[in-house]
């Protein structure tokens, strides 16, 4: 009797088709045993060719073979039934639906682990086997299972499409070449391939080439990134450093002049005490010889008067009071003020010294690690359109031209309430937020203006452009430019212009002005860290009637 474990005994009474144990099991002519009902499936789709086939050998019968049940197979297959023999795939075999099924499993069909290119169909491990053991099918081409073998068929002669047609870049069959494409330029499909193939790999040569470019560059910028942070550590370091240095030396000063003070102050002292004690002396010889005068002048006796009075003490030389001279304290005041004096300039220093850098001439892009735009073509390239927002603008300014232009007026205009709306200043900000490069060009009327760039924040709301640390502004007057940022003003030179062109580099922390005439004329550029949005801003002087506009450039 057959054992479940031996897969010989398994194998014998599978059906190749279903995989599992037969059913009403029949023989055909080639000696191989189906199932009645698979083969009877498998024939009738070849009926119309009148030409039937072993699904295993590929023998083929005509006309079709009757069948008639195997009884010796039938009697052998209860036998295994009762000792409780059951041969079926797991479940993981079968063919799930983004799977591809074998072609010739009938019933739940098994994946499939090859397809055929010569036979168009896809085969499980079972309904394979015939590729590896016939020679019949030696020179068949075998590939991993693929839903894309009709593809291979031509949808108008049915024939496998093995010619390239270079002329319309479509796969062909040999029909296809005797009509349609008879005079085009053509080549088997296999030529094509190895001449595609070739220019696949220059491609993935060349591909690989740049992804070895790119990755030195990255490692070039990593090399940049360490440099940058060490420079960066470095300089930090230092800087504390010398401001140590700097409060050391500091301390060391103001020591210094509590010890002068403190001398000076014990030397005025001891010279005053000095005075008070002659003072004293005096005023205690001046009571002894008026306490001896007056006891002499109360002697009643004329000639003892007489005898006495050459014998009183003559007064020593009295010390004028007005020979004591009060010196004026000026001379801590004075230190004082020498020392306020020092501590004026290096505020002044320090706040002349911020991280913000003033640049003009021609060395600036010594100082810029990425290219700068440097023609009015290149900074054109970065032009932003840029409208102003009526929630920041003063209420003596009336906007215009699709708020582009912002005109300086007696009437307050009739804007709703905004806590960014500026209230001490006739200045205005841009709706839209300033990142990465921009570019911008303001034309000015008759008076003056200031073009700046800004945070929008509760300091700059409350204070005019330039006026803190949070904008950068350039103003633009009858006969003169001036830079100012933190209430530092810095006088800019610069031919005259009623157009001035503005440029910032958000994140390499550049911003420019330039004067815009029959030429584009750097007039200064400023280098810092800025760390929050930017806006564009506009101030206008009195008079009333005053306009700046942020005009399309061209």
């Amino acid at each position: 009797m057959a054992q479940q474990g031996n897969p010989l005994d398994q194998e014998r009474v599978s059906c190749s088709v279903c995989l599992d144990l037969l059913k009403d099991p029949v023989t055909i002519p080639c000696g191989h045993s189906y199932c009645m009902s698979c083969i009877n499936t498998h024939w009738d789709k070849e009926d119309e060719k009148n030409l039937h086939s072993c699904p295993q050998c590929r023998q083929t019968f005509a006309p079709r073979p009757v069948l008639g049940k195997n009884t010796m197979l039938a009697d052998l297959l209860e036998e295994l039934k009762k000792s409780g023999l059951k041969v079926a795939p797991a479940d993981h075999c079968y063919a799930g639906p983004e799977d591809v099924a074998c072609d010739f499993c009938t019933g739940r069909k098994l994946k499939a682990v090859k397809s055929c290119l010569v036979c168009l169909a896809s085969y499980c491990e079972k309904h394979l086997q015939p590729h590896y053991e016939s020679r019949t099918f030696e020179k068949h081409k075998l590939v991993d299972p693929s839903k894309e073998l009709q593809e291979n068929i031509c949808s108008l002669h049915g024939e496998v499409m093995k010619i390239f047609c270079r002329t319309d870049q479509q796969s062909i069959c040999y029909l296809c070449l005797m009509d349609k494409h008879k005079d085009h330029d053509t080549v088997s499909a296999a030529a094509e391939r190895t001449e595609r193939q070739r220019e696949l790999e220059v491609s993935r040569l060349n591909i690989q080439q740049r992804i070895q470019d790119r990755e030195k560059g990255v490692k070039l910028l990593q090399q940049e990134e360490e440099k940058i942070n060490l420079s960066a550590d470095k300089a930090v370091e230092d800087n504390e450093k010398i401001f140590s240095q700097l409060i050391c030396l500091i301390e060391e000063r103001n020591s210094d002049v509590k010890q002068q003070v403190r001398s000076q102050q014990r030397a005025e002292v001891s010279r005053v005490k000095d005075l008070q004690e002659k003072l004293q002396q005096e005023i205690s010889e001046l009571k002894r010889s008026d306490a001896e005068l007056q006891e002499l002048s109360h002697t009643e006796d004329l000639n003892q008067f007489l005898q006495n009075y050459p014998s009183v003490s003559p007064l020593s030389e009295s010390t004028e009071s007005s020979s004591i001279k009060i010196r004026p304290l000026s001379c801590f005041e004075d230190v004082t003020a020498a020392v306020s004096e020092v501590r004026d300039k290096l505020e002044d220093v320090l706040r002349e010294k911020r991280s913000n850098v003033l640049l003009t001439g021609t060395d600036l892009d010594v100082l810029l690690s990425e290219p700068q735009p440097r023609t009015r073509a290149e900074f054109l390239q970065y032009s932003s359109k840029i409208t102003l927002d009526p929630n920041t603008a003063n209420t003596r300014l009336l906007l215009s031209k699709g708020n582009r232009r912002v005109t300086s007026t007696i009437q307050e205009q009739s804007y709703p309430n905004n806590p960014d709306r500026f209230t001490d200043h006739y200045q205005v900000l841009s709706r839209e937020s300033l990142t990465g490069r921009c570019y911008w060009e303001v034309e000015k009327g008759m008076g003056g203006v200031v073009i700046a760039v800004a945070y929008k924040d509760r300091e700059t709301v409350n204070e005019k452009f330039g006026d803190c640390q949070k904008s950068w502004a350039l103003g633009i007057f009858k006969d003169r430019y001036e830079f100012r940022n933190n209430k530092v003003q810095t006088p800019v030179t610069g031919p005259r212009s009623s157009r001035v062109g503005v440029y910032l580099d958000q994140r390499g922390g550049f911003l420019s002005f330039h004067s815009i005439t029959e030429t584009m004329t750097l007039l200064c550029r400023v280098q810092t860290a800025f760390t929050q949005p930017l806006y564009a801003g506009i101030y206008l002087f009195n008079p009333v009637g005053n306009t700046a506009e942020l005009v399309n450039c061209s």
